[in-house]
């Protein structure tokens, strides 16, 4: 269950697509912790602009910008504003929760005898995979920052890691999903 969002676009016009007459403002999200898109019936005259955190919880009286989940869409159904602004709020998303993903890089395990968990991050090969589990039986990544310390190749992997959300959320025929509910 999401508690928290953060808005990707906003039509205080309403949609295009449908007719002058159903037209009530819209706004498009993607949740905080399972990474589900929504389409989110905002309160009147609510402010709103790209990459604020909503709260669209249970508790009605914390809802101090949005009236109501209107209901969950997929990745094709979002405005193409929306899709050209979820790499940067994925991002952003990744940043703030640095001690959730990091713990990815420290207790990945293998899937089958011959594909671990860290090769389906876009970019990282076996022998990058090998590097990443000597080094954290030296002891547990703290920081992405220390990751990349530690490991010279391994440059930016908050951005691996979006990639990767990124990724599961376009192509819901993904296999596997390390990040995105589905």
């Amino acid at each position: 269950m999401e508690d928290y969002a953060r808005i990707l676009d906003y039509l205080p016009q309403g949609h295009p697509d449908r007719s002058k007459y159903q037209r009530e403002p819209v706004a498009y999200a993607i949740g905080e912790d399972e990474f589900k898109l929504f389409e989110l019936t905002p309160k009147e005259n609510a402010a709103i602009s790209v990459g604020d955190r909503v709260y669209i919880g249970k508790d009605i009286d914390k809802r101090d910008v949005i009236m109501h989940v209107k209901r969950r869409v997929g990745y094709d159904e979002l405005t193409t504003a929306a899709q050209n602004e979820l790499p940067f709020v994925i991002g952003q998303i990744v940043k703030d929760k640095e001690e959730k993903f990091i713990r990815l890089f420290n207790e990945a395990q293998a899937i089958t005898t011959r594909f671990h968990m860290l090769e389906l991050l876009p970019g990282l090969g076996k022998k990058t995979m090998w590097a990443i589990l000597e080094e954290r039986k030296k002891g547990p990544f703290k920081s992405f920052e220390d990751l990349a310390k530690r490991l010279p190749t391994l440059r930016h992997p908050d951005k691996l890691i979006a990639k990767r959300i990124e990724m599961e959320i376009s192509n819901p025929g993904e296999k596997y999903h390390l990040f995105v509910a589905r």
